[in-house]
């Protein structure tokens, strides 16, 4: 939402024009809505902002999945204590100055902002200057509008609304986000209450179903091909019908997805490496919408660089290590700013059971030659090195975790994009804590083939999947789990388990759980018995999905309790009357007089 000091200065710019001939102020480098656009190009132009801040510094550019997502699930342990906002995301307890609560408000209001600016000069472009064979074009664009200023809503009212909704309607009369849906043109107008739950999801949902009209049949290739879909809208409208508990309607749109799409589960030889920016991976026969994310070579590190076009940042807070020159974990390289590593209660959920591991001498060391990565003087213990390969083979360890994760001593990662070393113990734990914790590195997502520091070589690379095939089968399981159609949904948590471990999907294999409440490779009471519960967390494990489902199922207490602390900021500070929600940043609460913040804060 626009604040007061750009209203002010609005205002001051237009008092001044009072007092000067229009030719002395008019301005040249940005274009007036009295004549603006005149061609579709020029309104396809209006409508790329509204993709680019899916990008930006707030969202996926760099601060919602390695900050918000990332810390508020647990994905990572913060390992760096300097930013007392980020220490808060980890321990469940933020304050209303929190800087990313703040940033992300911002961010998601600013693509409302460049989908409602589109809407607008669409209209204006059809009445004034459009022929009758681009009224197609123009509805396509409209569509993809629809979409994104949906996408933006759903994620505001997921984090910063008061409640979800139930089946029986509870919920439905507290708090939402405020509801945006025109630029504002006076101060007035930037004085927005917060609507209720229902009218949000409300807008969500009609905004998704104008889209689905919209973009009936519409297919994209070659540069386009990142733009939003039917398939894309009508996946998260699902996805907006399973998080209001509409089973009925849920079931309907998503199973569409699945027969008609024309998508499918890709292969777990794909699936392996489809986080980790292989070309051959982007845009493949599961993904329903996602982010480009192309590696930036022109100097500086992905948004912070001279050029931030089609690039992100979050690989610089994810980076691994590797063993140093010597082939020591002391003198450990990191291949970025090393500030967060695999959380080491996730191994245990994922089955990782064995302890922290041990050095020994290393018997093949040929002390005629320096110590080095190559040849160094101490390797992990071989008979742990043994039962970790030994579980990697014999899947008794989740697959899923290798695909989410760097294993030290077992996996390798390159500062040269060159020469491979093992990955090492996580270089920020301290050595006091090295004992403590496996230190582990994150591989979703992240660039381990560079250093960010080779800053004409290494950026981001990877794709950033918002909507995939996996996500829509485990949402129609849950529809169908809530609709009396036990069997149903078991085969469609089935068919996602099938694909982790390299079996067929649409048959019967040997890991298939045989009930609803079947033994997971968890222990904890999340998540043990409830294979639908756990197929989403190792599934979507750092996709940014898990937040939100923590909150809409309410069991925030006991994620609490099984991670129980962070190494920067101790106990986790968990509370049900205010932690399922985000609180409304200070700076709105200063400048909108109608905003009320959430219960707790």
């Amino acid at each position: 939402m626009m604040s007061l000091r750009y209203i002010s200065t609005l205002l001051l710019v237009l008092l001044a024009a009072c007092t000067k001939a229009p030719d002395e102020v008019s301005r040249t480098d940005v274009y007036s809505s009295l004549n603006y656009p005149t061609t579709l190009n020029n309104l396809f132009g209006i409508l790329v902002p509204a993709y680019g801040n899916i990008r930006s510094m707030e969202l996926h550019g760099f601060e919602l999945l390695c900050k918000d997502f990332a810390g508020s699930e647990h994905v990572a342990e913060l390992a760096y204590g300097g930013d007392q906002s980020w220490t808060e995301l980890s321990v469940n307890n933020l304050s209303t100055s929190n800087s990313y609560a703040n940033n992300l408000w911002l961010g998601l209001y600013r693509g409302i902002k460049s989908a409602n600016v589109f809407l607008d000069r669409a209209d204006f472009y059809e009445q004034r200057y459009a022929s009758s064979n681009e009224k197609e074009q123009i509805n396509q664009m409209r569509g993809e509008a629809y979409f994104l200023r949906a996408l933006y809503y759903f994620y505001l009212e997921c984090f910063y609304g008061e409640s979800y909704i139930s089946a029986n309607g509870a919920g439905a009369d507290k708090m939402g986000v405020p509801i945006i849906t025109a630029t504002a043109s006076t101060l007035e107008a930037t004085q927005v209450e917060r609507k209720t739950t229902r009218e949000v999801w409300d807008l969500i949902i009609n905004d998704l179903q104008q889209s689905v009209t919209l973009l009936k049949g519409t297919q994209w290739s070659g540069p386009d091909k990142g733009r939003a879909t039917e398939w894309a809208a009508k996946a998260l409208l699902g996805k907006a019908y399973v998080f209001t508990q509409n089973w009925a309607a849920a079931k309907t749109t998503l199973l569409d997805v699945i027969n008609n799409s024309g998508k499918s589960l890709m292969p777990f030889s794909k699936y392996r490496d489809a986080f980790n920016g292989d070309d051959a991976n982007e845009f493949n026969e599961e993904s329903l919408f996602e982010i480009n994310v192309d590696r930036n070579s022109l100097g500086g590190y992905g948004i912070f660089s001279f050029n931030t076009n089609l690039t992100t940042s979050q690989g610089l807070i994810w980076s691994p290590s590797i063993l140093g020159d010597n082939g020591t974990e002391d003198q450990g390289v990191g291949l970025g700013y090393c500030n967060e590593f695999f959380n080491d209660k996730n191994l245990q959920r994922f089955g990782f059971k064995q302890p922290v591991y041990t050095l020994v001498d290393n018997p093949a060391y040929d002390n005629s030659k320096p110590a080095s990565y190559r040849n160094p003087q101490q390797v992990m213990d071989p008979a742990y090195r043994q039962q970790s390969a030994a579980a990697r083979i014999n899947k008794t360890v989740d697959p899923r975790l290798y695909v989410a994760a760097l294993q030290p001593w077992l996996d390798s990662a390159s500062n040269d994009g060159v020469n491979w070393r093992p990955v090492c113990k996580f270089i920020a734990i301290s050595a006091a804590l090295k004992p403590v914790y496996h230190g582990w590195s994150l591989r979703k997502f992240v660039t381990y083939d560079n250093s960010i520091f080779n800053r004409q070589a290494a950026a981001d690379a990877a794709n950033y999947y918002m909507l995939r095939l996996a996500d829509v089968y485990l949402l129609y399981a849950e529809a169908c789990v809530n609709s009396g159609e036990g069997a149903t949904a078991l085969e469609y948590i089935n068919k996602v388990k099938r694909r982790a471990y390299d079996y067929p999907v649409n048959a019967a294999s040997p890991v298939d759980y045989a009930s609803l409440n079947a033994t997971t490779m968890a222990t904890d009471p999340n998540l043990a018995n409830n294979p639908l519960r756990y197929e989403r967390w190792a599934e979507l494990f750092g996709e940014g999905h898990w937040w939100f489902d923590v909150c809409r199922w309410r069991i925030g207490s006991a994620e609490a309790a099984y991670y129980a602390t962070s190494l920067v900021g101790g106990p986790i500070k968990w509370s049900d009357a205010k932690s399922y929600t985000w609180p409304i940043p200070v700076n709105e609460i200063n400048t909108n007089t109608k905003m009320i913040q959430n219960p707790g804060y």
